[in-house]
């Protein structure tokens, strides 16, 4: 297995607007040799041709032979349908291999997954990211795994190839519990944002600059700082799909019955995001939320 930067050979399986990206920072900036899938095969063929890997048919085929492989589906169900399905990646991993799940997903089918690796003598990382799609263009995502912790340092200086922070959050399933924090806390604070621009602006305040005031103050956020600006000017295609949020947030809810916790917050902006569906927004970005504030 490689170390830092060393060459490993790996695979990844899906290449969306976050796989596509890191994908190819594991074959420009880590030199790693790279096989990938992707459901619709000419999307594979785009990647090898523009970095220099290698396409393939199924994920069974592209993982022969490698040292870890990399998934970045959309749900439980795409990730099930390219692991443990006929022609899945379990179906083709060399023994000792290491499988990292980059999906955001539920901690059950990350559960699910690990005892399905360990039984074939693979190991297994559920590692959600966040950072969104510029993040994983520019390499700087955040990465949250849970699992055994000599996959995961096998794992990590491979992954650091497009992450600036990767960190062990416990046992299997804690990557993804680590994500549903992660998504609480956004959700909270782009409606938070989303209504103090709204107020502002009814009131009258030239609210570029009283952001520049209160960025650097308490009220600061990587939101304030990254979406203000075309928030204010009424743009929603700057990251973040709605429908990926309230897909999360459904995770998210889902889990909170499960272990008790109160989201009562968390569970209003969901139903904000269904608002801002209806309006058409499905593909706008999370901040759209300050666009159902304004609907006349």
């Amino acid at each position: 297995m490689a170390g830092g930067y060393g060459m490993a050979k790996v695979a990844f399986i899906g290449l969306g607007v976050m796989g596509y990206p890191m994908a190819g920072h594991l074959k420009v900036k880590g030199g790693h040799e790279v096989s990938v899938y992707n459901r619709t095969f000419a999307k594979a063929e785009k990647w090898a041709a523009e970095f220099g890997g290698t396409a393939f048919r199924t994920p069974a085929e592209a993982v022969k032979d490698v040292d870890l492989v990399f998934t970045c589906v959309g749900n439980d169900d795409d990730l099930r349908s390219v692991t443990i399905a006929t022609d899945g990646v379990l179906d083709g991993m060399k023994p000792g291999a290491i499988l990292v799940d980059h999906t955001t997903a539920s901690a059950e089918v990350a559960r699910e997954l690990d005892i399905a690796a360990r039984n074939k003598g693979f190991g297994f990382i559920d590692a959600p990211v966040s950072g969104g799609q510029a993040g994983a263009e520019n390499g700087v995502l955040t990465i949250m795994c849970g699992g055994d912790a000599a996959s995961f340092e096998k794992a990590k200086p491979v992954m650091e190839a497009y992450a600036r922070m990767v960190g062990l959050m416990g046992s299997t399933g804690a990557g993804q519990l680590a994500k549903m924090v992660n998504q609480i806390c956004v959700a909270g604070v782009v409606q938070g944002l989303a209504e103090a621009i709204h107020f502002g602006t009814k009131a009258g305040l030239d609210m570029e600059a009283v952001i520049e005031v209160i960025s650097k103050g308490a009220a600061g956020s990587w939101q304030m700082d990254n979406r203000h600006k075309t928030m204010i000017a009424g743009k929603y295609d700057f990251g973040f799909a709605v429908d990926w949020m309230r897909k999360d947030l459904d995770i998210v809810l889902s889990e909170a019955r499960r272990n008790g916790a109160k989201l009562p917050v968390t569970a209003l902006i969901d139903q904000f995001y269904g608002d801002v569906q209806e309006m058409g927004g499905n593909r706008w970005d999370t901040s759209a939320l300050l666009a159902r504030l304004e609907k006349k």
